[in-house]
């Protein structure tokens, strides 16, 4: 962990424009706000995330519902939690990541977590999402927004919240929908399928997986979503909280998988109570009790495969959990106490329908129902020495994972992870951070007895890490640059034996890289924005068989600069351009393929017309480049034949326009 990370990887000065605002940023974290007020290309989130945080990269999987990496790290690497309540997806290919099941429009702000320094939630190894939606006012508040784009995207929401000094409501509800997006050589998700980019195998272009006739034009999703909230004060400083978030997705298409999703339906449910100022020491109480369900069927009946008999996937799964905080102030220290409770079940069963009778036959397990129970104990403490900031925190989990299948026996696991952050303020204006942590992960039901290419046997995995930047603040620039280097013991790795078996194994590896960021205040008005990352990871060792040393996800060095002209009643023009190096790392063993370097060129106008009227004018890819940001690690079940795998490339120029209505 004493290795350090050559400064040439610094070198770029490129940025991301900012999608959504950021503000202030610590070690651990980056803050980001506004996020419906800005957000406007779609309700997907991973956008969002991708074009605003550096340490973020997106997985593209569909015109909407795509995935995200932190630092390279994705799915229970990393965990998502939606106020507090840690949300999950149900398909083992991620067709319903957990990103998908909460809106951009619906969220206040985003906390993303850098590392292993959240003791808070269970399973943050490397990173995490803790997003916090938009809470009831007293005042009567409202917005309605209209979007519409390339490729027939339309878009309706609409907010209202209001109440009294007893209770609290808001409401929000949304719906889109679109057409198939068509990537720079003017194909949409079907004629990607068919054509496979420029030069399509002979074997790549099986009928079978190509979209049936009646099909081919068919949308790419739509998309409705409903966010209730009711506040009610019951007593001095005491407040009870209730929340539900619906979401209903329709036949989203993935072109570059075998089936596609016929229904994504979650609901999150929340309630909270919570006391604040109880007495000069006892700062805050809070008990929470969350449930969570998604229900995914995912088939083949859009495909020439599925013209007779069309084959489903219906996987569900459910997350509900018990958390109760407790904040103290002794003297100059802040210390938070907590306990932690959770149960996950998760199964999945296939089966035949008969296209001409509707009939159904061959239902079989094709996921063994799980249930993962944890429980953990978790404390945090803050302390200020002069210039010197400290937080120390420690978690204790015990979690069992219990298939109903009697084949297999439960596997055990028990962790202990902890974490040191510190700070020195060198002025006003300068400081310097220091991070040490260590987190664990246990395997899933999919790792662990999914048919396949599970391993009943799978240990859980522990991250190390160490993080070390500098942060400059003045009144003309804000200036960050971290660096990271992260030992994996145990990680859990696909490992392809053949080209139709895979296997889940535990290997030791490590992954080391860096971030910048700056705003530099040019001008009263004008801005520039610059940020980039960098991130390489390779095993301790070559997998049985195997060569390759290279790790997989870990996109190359990337990044993007971005002007923004300030103008008249808080109006703002932007122009950006995003970079991207060849990735030339990857684990050609086990699935992955070698992608050229691109840039694309990103414009948009956000015109406030006044307080209440916004009016946003974009174009996205003005040039309309044909490039893909995703690579084919063989954890996805994506199209293939024999050595080559189908890309999904990314939508070609867009264009797209928002009104928005407050009052």
């Amino acid at each position: 962990m004493n290795k350090m990370i050559p400064l040439s990887l610094m070198a770029v000065a490129s940025l991301y424009a900012n999608e959504v605002t950021l503000s202030p940023i610590s070690i651990e974290s980056t803050t980001l706000t506004e996020v419906s007020q800005n957000a406007k290309l779609s309700a997907d989130l991973a956008q969002a995330l991708s074009t605003s945080v550096p340490s973020i990269d997106m997985s593209r999987r569909s015109g909407i519902a795509n995935d995200i990496f932190i630092r390279g790290q994705k799915r229970d690497n990393i965990s998502i939690e939606v106020d507090g309540t840690k949300i999950c997806g149900a398909c083992p290919n991620r067709m319903d990541p957990p990103v998908s099941h909460i809106l951009a429009n619906q969220i206040d702000e985003i906390e993303v977590i850098e590392g292993p320094y959240d003791v808070e939630t269970f399973g943050t190894m490397s990173g995490g999402l803790k997003i916090t939606t938009k809470k009831p006012t007293k005042d009567l508040h409202g917005e309605l927004n209209f979007g519409a784009g390339s490729w027939d995207y339309r878009k309706l929401g609409t907010t209202i919240s209001g109440g009294n000094d007893l209770v609290r409501v808001l409401v929000s509800a949304s719906q889109e929908s679109s057409d198939q997006y068509r990537d720079g050589e003017g194909n949409t998700l079907s004629q990607q399928r068919s054509e496979y980019g420029f030069t399509p195998p002979a074997s790549m272009t099986n009928p079978d997986n190509r979209y049936a006739s009646q099909y081919e034009d068919m949308q790419a999703y739509s998309k409705k979503s409903l966010m209730a909230k009711v506040y009610v004060t019951t007593a001095e400083n005491q407040e009870l909280r209730l929340g539900y978030t619906g979401n209903r997705s329709d036949d989203v298409l993935y072109a570059n998988t075998p089936m596609d999703a016929v229904y994504d339906y979650s609901n999150i449910y929340n309630l909270e109570y919570n006391i604040k100022d109880i007495n000069d020491i006892y700062a805050n109480a809070n008990l929470q009790y969350y449930y969570s369900d998604v229900d995914h069927p995912m088939s083949t009946q859009y495909r020439n495969a599925g013209a007779m008999n069309y084959k489903t996937n219906q996987l569900q799964t459910s997350m509900e959990g018990l958390k109760l905080k407790n904040d103290f102030e002794l003297g100059s220290h802040k210390l938070l106490v907590g306990l932690d409770g959770s149960k996950r079940t998760w199964q999945g069963e296939s089966f035949m329908t008969n296209v001409a009778t509707g009939a159904i036959s061959g239902t079989a397990v094709s996921l063994t129902p799980t249930m993962t129970t944890n429980t953990a104990i978790f404390s945090k403490l803050k302390k200020s020495f002069g210039d010197f900031d400290f937080e120390l925190g420690a978690r204790y989990d015990r979690t069992t994972v219990n298939p109903e299948n009697t084949v297999f026996e439960s596997n055990n696991y028990f962790a202990l992870g902890a974490n040191l952050l510190t700070s020195y303020n060198i002025d006003a204006q300068n400081k310097i951070f220091l991070g040490v942590g260590q987190a664990y992960r246990v395997p899933d039901a999919r790792e662990l007895y999914m048919n396949g290419s599970s391993n009943p046997d799978l240990d859980q995995t522990r991250n190390q890490e160490v993080d070390l930047g500098y942060e400059l603040s003045n009144d003309a620039m804000k200036f960050k640059i971290k660096g990271f280097y992260s030992k994996l013991q145990d990680y859990i790795y696909l490992q392809k034996l053949t080209s139709t078996t895979f296997k889940f194994q535990n290997i030791d590896a490590i992954v080391y890289g860096g971030e910048i960021s700056a705003s530099v205040y040019a001008t009263d008005d004008l801005t520039v924005d610059m940020a980039a990352s960098y991130k390489r990871g390779q095993k301790d060792e070559a997998l049985a068989g195997q060569t390759d040393k290279d790790l997989a996800d870990m996109a190359p060095l990337r990044g993007s600069v971005a002007l923004n002209y300030e103008y008249m009643n808080d109006s703002v023009a932007t122009l950006q351009t995003q970079l991207s190096d060849r990735w030339d790392d990857f684990d050609a063993d086990n699935g992955e393929q070698e992608l050229a370097a691109w840039g694309i060129f990103n414009a948009k106008i956000k015109h406030a017309f006044n307080k209440n009227f916004d009016f946003t004018f974009g174009v996205n890819n003005i040039f309309d480049a044909t490039y893909a940001q995703s690579n084919t690690y063989v954890d996805l079940t994506l199209i293939s034949a024999g050595a080559e795998t189908m890309l999904l490339n990314d939508p070609g120029r867009y264009v797209y326009t928002n009104l928005d209505f407050k009052f």
